[in-house]
Formats: structure tokens, sequence, C-alpha cells
């Protein structure tokens, strides 16, 4: 019974240390807060989106991801992770910084000359280490099946 009692003391022990240890480094760790995200045709002279929409139109060679952030460390990284959901296939993913405490952006995801993008369901996500910070889906459609009024 002494030996069960003192191996569960040094089990709860570890714990303990475990969720102090884990509770100090999510306090240090700086996050940013992606405070708004919308999908968009284009944007502007302002970098404020313009024509937002999650559905795009077949034939549609580039797509913007506006966003708008506050608390963050001045130039830190944040990951865009482009994924076609309709097949599974990662497209692309790249880094970028944020120059300043708060502020808009945008990351775009374009095809080659030439070429469209595919017809199907989208994700992109912005992530901060192995946070995500923010995630969007959106679809590229038939121009017959888009609805007419939107």
């Amino acid at each position: 019974m002494y030996i069960f009692a003192k191996r569960t003391a040094l089990l709860i022990f570890i714990l303990a240390i475990s969720i102090q240890l884990t509770s100090c480094a999510k306090r240090e760790e700086k996050n940013i807060d992606v405070t708004s995200v919308k999908m968009a045709k284009d944007i502007n002279e302002k970098y404020m989106p313009v024509d937002i929409t999650d559905i795009f139109p077949e034939g549609t060679v580039k797509i913007y991801c506006w966003f708008s952030w506050r608390d963050a460390e001045k130039n830190m990284e944040i990951l865009a992770k482009w994924h076609y959901i309709t097949d599974d296939i990662p497209i692309v993913e790249y880094s970028f910084a944020v120059p300043r405490k708060e502020g808009v952006g945008s990351v775009s995801l374009s095809m080659p000359e030439g070429k469209a993008l595919p017809l199907g369901l989208y994700r992109v996500e912005l992530k901060h280490g192995n946070i995500v910070l923010k995630s969007m889906t959106f679809k590229v459609v038939d121009n017959e099946a888009q609805d007419p009024s939107e």
C-alpha cells in the first residue's frame, strides 16, 4: 500500500509540474489576433477587399484572402496554406511577415497564364506556428450553376 501511495504521489507531482510548464509556455507565446477574413475578387489601392464573395465563377484566375489583425509583433511570420478540398490536394503554402502590430493585408492564389482555377471547393488557412488563426472556404462554380441574383 505504501508503494502504491508513493507512486500515486509521484505521478500527481509530475502531472502538476507538467501542467505548470505548459501554462507558462502558453503565457510566453505571443499570438496575433486575426479579427476578420474575407474572400474577394480584388483588393483596392487602400488594401481593402473588392467584390467580397465565397463563390467565384468558372474561369477565375486569381482569388484574394483579405484579413485584418491586431496584437501582433512587428514582422511576425504568418503561413498561408491553400488547399483544393474537392480532390484533397495541397496547392501551395508560403510565409509572409505582418509589418506592424495591427493592420490589414491580403494573400492571393493565382493560376499560371492561360489557366483557370478548377471547379470545386477550396480552403485557405492563416497560421502562426501550429495554430490556425483563421480558415475560410470558397468555391469555384460552373457559370450556369451560379445564382444570377448574387
